[in-house]
């Protein structure tokens, strides 16, 4: 049967549209480098020049070896080329060889999972190269997985030597203080809305956790400098305490609400706020822009971040400018007269709801400074006052409920026991372990409660 011209050359254009992909690619695809095989042995000092590619084997051994002592032009530890390496089973038959390529890497193939022995020939490291301290040359390993398995051995690392105990407790007093610090800040706060209310606010966490959250919101939300949204934050939470006495506290000391009412008020209050917290500004924790790593300064044998030292002196003005406000003041002096007898103080003209008003007020704005302090210390998570509350708690009782000098005294013993307890041991007992931190300042509170129940600076009359 004869082909019409028409349906001959349809066809020789065809098989050119089929054959074109198939001589493209062959044309494209460069014939593939020789690389060098895992148990390739080398003579003299001949060094592989590459093991970056990876071998097609379900097993094998990725060994990387670098020298810690010598740096690059960008400080990265220098690859150790040419030194033998050998693998035996766990019989000890020999299953692999292998030398660093120009990258410090080998890679050495292995028949399967099973126990090895990863050999380095010392007498193959360059000249004046040595593993670290008394390391091994040998590392037995258990292979469970397929694919790559990673081996290193230490070179160049020097041991840290043991750090004497004096600048360990040396550096455990200043973060002792720096948290001291924090907690009277918060502690101040509840010490003021207490003595002039004899309010247990459980809400008072969630009020650091507000300065926490707010300064990260005009910080990252806004574009804000750290400074200025720790600012901002403070005037928020002040405004809040105003609208928390004129929205609820107040209507309640209208009503002749109990203090044990307002008090599982104060709860409800703390759990609403803590899932408003978790709902807007999520579970995960998150840090600020700014000052979120700084390189600590040293000070004989302590080290200061520069960050740090901003935080105590912030917190110590701010609670020397209360304490001094408070005995000087026309305002600070009706604080104390509203705290040691409020129906005096009314009978005699005062307007007590407007010094509770600005007690609440003041009280809330440094409950915030003291959260906006600790995020940019640490980090912002939305149970960070939940956190710190039993431990303000803890401070106030400690120096005595309703009196400012007790907080602030209070808060530096929590926070120096805090920090001190993890590395001094008292009566042969242990130190107390690092996650549970917080055991030492509230075994210590029951301890001086037992002896002195109203505090180290309350009054013995005065009942909490």
């Amino acid at each position: 049967m004869q082909l019409r011209p028409a349906a001959l050359l349809s066809a020789i254009l065809a098989g050119f549209i089929l054959m074109a992909p198939i001589g493209a690619s062959a044309a494209e695809t460069p014939s593939p480098a020789p690389t060098p095989t895992s148990t390739e042995t080398l003579t003299g000092t001949e060094v592989p020049p590459s093991a970056a590619e990876r071998p097609d084997a379900e097993y094998y051994f990725s060994v990387l070896l670098l020298n810690s002592a010598q740096k690059d032009a960008e400080g990265k530890a220098t690859p150790i080329p040419g030194v033998s390496l050998n693998v035996n089973d766990g019989d000890g038959n020999e299953v692999g060889t292998g030398v660093t390529g120009t990258e410090g890497r080998v890679y050495i193939v292995i028949p399967g999972g099973g126990d090895y022995t990863v050999t380095l020939d010392a007498d193959s490291l360059p000249d004046g190269v040595e593993l670290s301290g008394a390391g091994s040359t040998e590392r037995v390993v258990t292979v469970f997985l397929s694919g790559e398995n990673p081996l290193q051995f230490q070179i160049g690392v020097q041991a840290v030597a043991d750090t004497p105990f004096y600048k360990t407790l040396s550096q455990a007093l200043v973060n002792g203080l720096k948290y001291g610090l924090l907690i009277a800040l918060a502690g101040l706060g509840l010490s003021l809305i207490f003595g002039t209310t004899g309010l247990t606010n459980f809400a008072h966490g969630e009020l650091i956790t507000l300065g926490g959250i707010l300064t990260y919101a005009f910080n990252r939300g806004f574009g804000l400098p750290v400074v200025l949204a720790g600012i901002l934050a403070v005037i928020a939470c002040a405004g809040f305490g105003w609208a928390q006495d004129k929205g609820l506290w107040g209507p309640l000391r209208s009503r002749g609400t109990g203090l044990i009412a307002m008090m599982i008020v104060s709860i409800g209050l703390a759990l609403l706020l803590r899932s408003v917290f978790q709902y807007t500004f999520g579970g995960s924790t998150k840090t600020l822009s700014q000052y979120v790593a700084q390189r600590s300064d040293t000070y004989g044998p302590i080290l200061i971040a520069p960050k740090e030292w901003a935080i105590m002196i912030i917190a110590i003005v701010s609670i020397a400018v209360v304490i001094i406000g408070l005995a000087n003041t026309r305002l600070g002096k009706a604080m104390r007269a509203v705290s040691d007898n409020p129906d005096l103080s009314a009978s005699s003209g005062m307007r007590v709801d407007g010094v509770i008003t600005k007690v609440w007020i003041l009280g809330t704005a440094l409950t915030g400074l003291s959260g906006v302090l600790l995020a940019v210390d640490k980090q912002v998570n939305f149970q960070m006052g939940f956190k710190l509350l039993l431990l303000v708690f803890a401070a106030v009782t400690l120096g005595g409920l309703g009196t400012i000098y007790g907080a602030v005294l209070g808060s530096l013993i929590i926070g120096l026991v805090a920090e001190v307890g993890p590395v001094v041991s008292i009566f042969g007992f242990h130190p107390i372990p690092a996650s549970i931190k917080d055991v030492g300042p509230l075994l210590l509170l029951i301890l001086i409660l037992l002896v002195r129940p109203q505090g180290i600076l309350g009054r013995a009359d005065r009942i909490g």
